[in-house]
């Protein structure tokens, strides 16, 4: 049975998610807290929690320090942020405090759902369009990510470009499958070989790595 807590101050809201979460996982638990210190108080009695779908700006979260508060209370539990805010910056900033993943109330309900899903099937969600918005000009738009050198990516087979390529978008291995025709664990072995090439040890950081990458530019030289 999964084990769901949502952490947010407005009760609409914590219905709509609890709604939707339930209608997808029906044997699932889900508890709802308003603050910090509740959601704290509760792992202390629950310690066999999934996941934390976590908001920013509820009471005691002092920004981005509640993510780390939790995480190092309880360093097996898992955190997904799951706020309004869209700045590229805070979506980074809340990986490196800890998160696991990165879900903005604007996205569709069924979306929110499908990266919960994607979530506890053990990968990594950040909302694409937020990670490859660039904060220059497009024109002027880099090709590849800093600190990966273009040797690296070029070193990519096109079928890996082209896996690369979804999972920066945070299609989930199911989806990649779906979409290129191959089997999931076809895809699984691309995953790992990317993340080999990179030398990064989770997808987070090479979709991380990705969102400056013109896939385009190196398909388009591997074709």
């Amino acid at each position: 049975m999964i084990h769901i807590i949502i952490a947010d101050d407005h009760p609409l809201f914590r219905e709509a998610i609890r709604n939707a979460t339930q209608q997808r996982f029906t044997d699932a638990l889900i508890a709802e807290t308003a603050s910090l210190d509740e959601s704290l108080a509760y792992i202390e009695v629950h310690p066999d929690v999934d996941l934390v779908l976590l908001d920013l700006n509820m009471p005691g979260m002092d920004g981005l320090n509640g993510i780390v508060t939790l995480r190092s209370t309880y360093p097996d539990v898992p955190v997904v942020v799951l706020s309004a805010e869209e700045d590229k910056n805070i979506v980074l900033q809340s990986m490196t405090y800890g998160a696991v993943g990165f879900i903005t109330k604007s996205m569709p309900r069924e979306k929110i759902i499908a990266a919960i899903e994607q979530i506890l099937d053990g990968q990594a969600f950040l909302p694409p369009d937020i990670i490859r918005r660039s904060g220059s000009d497009n024109n002027n738009r880099r090709r590849e990510s800093p600190g990966i050198p273009s040797e690296i990516i070029s070193s990519l087979t096109r079928r890996q470009l082209l896996v690369f390529e979804r999972m920066a978008k945070g299609e989930s291995n199911k989806q990649i499958g779906f979409e290129l025709n191959i089997a999931e664990t076809t895809v699984k072995a691309h995953v790992s070989a990317i993340l080999r090439k990179l030398k990064v040890h989770n997808r987070m950081k090479a979709v991380l790595c990705a969102s400056a990458i013109d896939f385009e530019h190196y398909l388009h030289r591997s074709h």
